[in-house]
């Protein structure tokens, strides 16, 4: 087992007695060197002093030494799904608040339903595909992951809230966004149109890429890929370093298939639900995102030197300290920066 404590992870103690409590945290308090031990097979388990990193803003500091255990808190998809829509709704009265001159409606399009999300002023010959994150079975993102580019690109995003497993399994998914691919292609030409997405919908947007090129349809302008998974096989060293919330809280040890519910009966190899085996030459110009502290670092780093393989245009930004998506926190210096990214790349391909 791989245990990792830093300046922001001493918080991340399992549930004790006050006075047991503190004295756990003064004996992680006088942790002062690093241990590392590596058994036959290859398994690595240690301690490290991992510091918080000063040049991050006083925001984001604040934010990551946010207290937090670390026992595991067993939690139903329900009760997940129900937590994220709550989520989701406060950050959208938030961004509509940030962003006035964005307005969000419930549409349906190709029989997918979906956010249009247009503000005002928006160039009228070009659109942004959004698929949010939520690990394949949640929406954590259909309007903090749409809101904030359609504002600053003056550009209509279609937010899918494409269907989720376990109820409808890969390629369902992949499906919606062909479908609404399609559609769009009869209003907008396709280097007027770019596909973006977060997390589970960063993987998504690259699986849809690759179909989209195995039917030959014409490929869009540009993609976002922000934290992306790169297959469905293993996932990279960060997952066993990291959770979602980057040091803080549990860390389940990396031994368990990645998201078996979406794979469902498809191979793990296949290559649009594991783009990293796919064949990768003439994508469009991607951008690629993600943090020091991230769970998918190591394959967002592998799938962007796999498109540089390929001979793409593929350009990555990667932020110190920060957890997973931390974009989806909009009070953090660094969330703007990033933002800002992401609208810079979009507004340049999609004019050219």
């Amino acid at each position: 087992m791989l245990r990792t404590w830093s300046a922001c992870a001493l918080f991340a103690v399992v549930a004790l007695s006050p006075s047991r409590l503190h004295a756990q945290v003064d004996a992680l308090d006088q942790l002062q060197t690093n241990h590392t031990r590596i058994a036959a097979d290859g398994t690595v388990r240690m301690e490290r002093v991992v510091p918080v990193p000063h040049n991050l803003s006083p925001e984001a500091q604040a934010w990551i030494v946010r207290p937090a255990s670390d026992a595991e808190v067993p939690q139903t998809l329900a009760q997940r799904r129900a937590m994220l829509d709550v989520s989701q709704a406060k950050h959208r009265d938030e961004l509509l608040t940030l962003f006035p001159g964005v307005v969000v409606t419930d549409t349906t399009v190709a029989g997918v339903p979906a956010r249009d999300v247009v503000p005002h002023g928006a160039h009228l010959d070009r659109v942004l595909i959004c698929l949010h994150g939520g690990g394949f079975n949640a929406d954590s993102g259909s309007y903090t992951e749409s809101i904030p580019v359609a504002a600053l690109t003056k550009t209509r995003v279609v937010s899918l809230r494409y269907r989720l497993a376990p109820e409808a399994p890969f390629p369902a998914a992949v499906d919606d966004v062909v479908s609404v691919y399609r559609e769009l292609l009869k209003r907008y030409r396709p280097n007027r149109i770019g596909i973006f997405g977060s997390s589970a919908g960063a993987g998504l947007t690259l699986q849809a890429a690759v179909r989209l090129k195995q039917l030959r349809l014409p490929m869009p302008a540009a993609l976002g890929s922000f934290s992306t998974p790169s297959d469905m096989v293993e996932g990279g060293d960060s997952r066993s370093l990291y959770n979602t919330d980057g040091l803080r809280g549990f860390v389940p040890v990396n031994t368990s298939p990645l998201d078996p519910e979406y794979v469902g009966n498809t191979d793990r190899h296949d290559p649009v639900l594991s783009p990293l085996f796919a064949d990768l030459h003439g994508m469009p110009p991607t951008l690629f995102l993600t943090s020091e502290r991230d769970l998918l670092l190591s394959a967002t780093s592998t799938m962007h030197r796999a498109f540089l393989r390929a001979g793409d245009d593929a350009r990555i930004v990667v932020f110190e300290g920060l957890p997973h998506c931390f974009w989806n926190n909009n009070t953090l210096p660094e969330t703007k920066e990033a933002w800002g990214y992401m609208a810079n790349f979009f507004n340049a391909q999609l004019s050219r």
